[in-house]
């Protein structure tokens, strides 16, 4: 099951009752009664068990809950873009956005496909806008439609943050971290970094999802991941993302142990005589590898196995002469036990290690206190 769909006019009575002060300001804003206004944020407080105004002299005065909780739903009600859209829509869109059919979205909601398929055709007459195609059997976003999700994506991320924000003032331990980690982030810095914080914040949930910076940028983008770890890109690669570089890490040639290249006088000259397992083009470490083969005066050879599995990769050494590069941090525990060997890298390369994030983004006081523990961690490794 996802989460329960915001009531999006709950949250616009909040932010226009804190911005003008006035329950019939505000009610005028959001095109609400006066009654109905009061009892979205009598809703509200009951959901959160907070008081979220003060009434004076001067009008409704919003309390910290409400100031901080406002800021976080005035920028989801801008990503929403309409006060026609409902929480049902926008969840029912994103489920099926992400699962790619309504089959697949009634599995993660729990809800029937008729039902999906009701309220997303609602939005789009709501919107004046055609969300989704079906180009055989598959469900395709048309350009609005991607649009539409990123920016409900990130305005159910700013939703949730400002909930988190909320319970962290009410004392409350909780709340939900959610990292796209590269491989090399999963070698040492990120388990590190998750041991370090659980202790101090034993409350947070921590999720992490694996892949490619390729597999993990949208999600960022679209709000359904906080950030990335892993080697940065080029700033033209990702020019609408934040990036922070933390440590460098210089890859190893890396290959089984008692390797015939280990024997080699010079083992330059014998580099291609052996299959090499690498990443796909679009990554650093291949960009480097076809880098240092044409300095050492030959054309890159065809990589016939092309893969980014740090476990698939040290099994396929294991059973035969193939090289690859990969941090030594990566193969540590099979470097140690004599499995795998390494030699230096011909030509000096370092990746830069850090966090990608979103441009714009606020993280709440839990994931301030993640970023804190990250950036020790890496410190220490590029020490």
């Amino acid at each position: 099951m996802t989460e329960r769909p915001p009531n999006i006019r709950h949250y616009a009575a909040l932010a226009a009752t804190v911005r003008h002060g006035s329950l019939s300001r505000a009610a005028r804003a959001v095109n609400l009664s006066q009654p109905a206004l009061t009892q979205a944020i009598s809703g509200l407080e009951t959901s959160l068990g907070v008081t979220l105004f003060v009434r004076g002299p001067a009008g409704m005065a919003p309390t910290e809950p409400a100031s901080l909780l406002a800021a976080r739903a005035e920028v989801a009600i801008a990503h929403v873009g309409s006060p026609r859209v409902t929480g049902t829509q926008l969840r029912a869109f994103l489920a099926v956005a992400r699962a790619g059919s309504y089959s697949g979205a009634g599995e993660a909601t729990g809800l029937s496909p008729a039902s999906l398929h009701r309220a997303v055709a609602d939005l789009s007459v709501a919107l004046g806008q055609r969300l989704i195609e079906r180009r055989g059997r598959s469900l395709i976003l048309t350009q609005p439609g991607l649009r539409r999700a990123r920016g409900f994506g990130l305005a159910m991320a700013e939703l949730r943050s400002g909930m988190a924000e909320v319970a962290a003032w009410q004392g409350k331990s909780g709340g939900k971290i959610v990292i796209g980690a590269m491989p090399l982030s999963r070698a040492r810095w990120l388990p590190e970094t998750i041991a370090r914080f659980a202790a101090d914040y034993p409350g947070v949930d921590i999720a992490v999802h694996e892949g490619s910076h390729a597999e993990l940028a949208g999600p960022l983008r679209d709000g359904e991941i906080d950030l990335i770890l892993g080697a940065l890109r080029q700033e033209a690669e990702v020019d609408d993302l934040v990036q922070e570089a933390l440590f460098e890490d210089r890859p190893a040639l890396v290959m089984r142990a008692r390797h015939p290249l280990l024997n080699e006088r010079n083992p330059k000259r014998a580099l291609l005589d052996y299959p090499w397992l690498l990443p796909g083009r679009e990554t650093p470490l291949r960009r480097y590898w076809e880098g240092m083969i044409r300095a050492l005066g030959y054309e890159p050879p065809h990589v016939g196995i092309e893969c980014g599995s740090v476990i698939m990769i040290r099994q396929l050494l294991l059973a035969g002469d193939a090289l690859t590069l990969l941090s030594p941090d990566q193969v540590a525990v099979e470097l140690n036990a004599g499995l795998l060997a390494t030699l230096p890298t011909p030509v000096p390369f370092a990746r830069t290690i850090g966090i990608a994030m979103r441009a714009g983004w606020r993280p709440t006081p839990i994931q301030v206190g993640f970023l804190a523990e990250l950036r020790a961690v890496g410190s220490s490794m590029g020490s």
